[in-house]
């Protein structure tokens, strides 16, 4: 069965149910959460003409990322612990969100994806997107979806 969980999160609302979700999964399987927060990088079109300003920017981005992400995933490693569940905490910065996270839960050995959506309407997933529907589409790993 399933023994390895790989759940992506970014802060929202969405993502803490993500986390109740998986951690409730992970304890009926025995299973293990690395749980996942993909930062987005710098667009290129923010990068300044000068070098030590583009630096600069870099560096700051970096260390909010760092931030936001180790505040996150220590929320989940805390609620994941108060269940008995084993917890995996990791963060990458990337431009596509979608490749990122396919890639990382493969590197990580992870057996299932465990991802929430907004469960929008056609239009709102068109001006919106939705990384959950490109992930099932495109991932070489089952994807368990919660609503």
């Amino acid at each position: 069965m399933y023994k390895h969980l790989f759940v992506p999160v970014d802060g929202s609302e969405l993502s803490h149910r993500a986390m109740d979700g998986s951690i409730a999964l992970a304890k009926q399987l025995g299973a293990k959460i690395t749980g996942f927060v993909v930062e987005p990088d710098l667009p290129i079109t923010a990068a300044a003409s000068r070098t030590d300003s583009l630096m600069h920017q870099l560096k700051d981005n970096e260390t909010k990322n760092e931030a936001h992400a180790s505040a996150l995933l220590g929320q989940f490693e805390k609620r994941a612990k108060a269940a008995d569940v084993e917890f995996i905490a990791h963060h990458v910065t990337a431009y596509i969100i979608d490749q990122a996270i396919m890639e990382e839960a493969e590197k990580s050995g992870c057996d299932m994806i465990v991802m929430v959506t907004h469960g929008r309407n056609a239009i709102g997933e068109f001006i919106f997107g939705s990384h959950t529907k490109r992930i099932i589409a495109k991932s070489n790993l089952p994807v368990l979806v919660l609503h």
